[in-house]
């Protein structure tokens, strides 16, 4: 009985956590930041891997991420700036911080 419990709950414990990350999953996709983002290869901008790895110890990262999505940013990663919002100004507030805490799981 009791394992059978214990099987229940990582089961739905794994599902939350995959439905969650496609949900996220479809916000890159919805704000359209898959044109030039991918999870793990380099595109017109870095993988989201490769911004996860380089941030993966700066506390501050989150906030400074968002701020930079919102506002846009050039020079990090090379010479083709990131303009704000991706260049899609309708991107929504409410979904930029989850879609950055995501890329940050990687």
């Amino acid at each position: 009985m009791f394992r059978t419990l214990l099987v229940l709950f990582v089961v739905m414990g794994l599902s939350g956590i995959c439905s969650q990350a496609g949900a996220n999953d479809q916000l890159l996709k919805k704000n359209r930041c898959v044109n030039c983002h991918a999870v793990d290869q380099k595109n017109v901008g870095p993988s989201f891997k490769d911004v996860a790895a380089k941030y993966k110890a700066d506390k501050e990262a989150e906030a400074r991420l968002v701020k930079k999505v919102v506002e846009g940013g050039k020079g990090v990663w090379g010479a083709f700036p990131m303009p704000a919002r991706g260049g899609f100004p309708d991107v929504p507030d409410g979904d930029i911080q989850p879609m950055v805490k995501y890329i940050l799981s990687l």
